[in-house]
């Protein structure tokens, strides 16, 4: 099995205090911990992550979206999730982190959210 990698990749939002990471690859147990170490040196007020180039997750990529989720909560950050495929939608329903997580189709439409439009 070729080796797997994800890349991280965080550009400011379109307001001061927000940052948008956009995920390329696989999370999972083989790429999970870059996954947690971007996280953790991120420390905006709004982070929006995009999943739109992410394949698929596993249990261990749940578990880092689940970490990430209570690390925004504790911090009192506003987090939102985009762009999550059917398999990654798929998951986050059946394991009922939906109820916990906020996802939406674009990152626009995150934005608009955070902004109360």
């Amino acid at each position: 099995m070729p080796r797997e990698n994800l890349q991280v990749v965080a550009e400011p939002g379109v307001r001061d205090g927000q940052r948008i990471v956009h995920l390329k690859g696989a999370l999972s147990i083989h790429t999970v911990f870059g996954f947690q170490d971007a996280m953790k040196k991120e420390s905006v007020p709004e982070l929006i992550i995009d999943f739109s180039e992410v394949p698929y997750i596993d249990s261990a990529g749940l578990g880092a979206v689940v970490a990430t989720y209570i690390g925004a909560q504790k911090a009192m950050r506003k987090l939102a999730f985009t762009g999550m495929n059917t398999q990654v939608k798929a998951l986050i329903e059946m394991t009922h982190v939906d109820r916990l997580i906020k996802s939406y189709r674009t990152i626009q439409e995150a934005e608009a959210a955070f902004s109360g439009a």
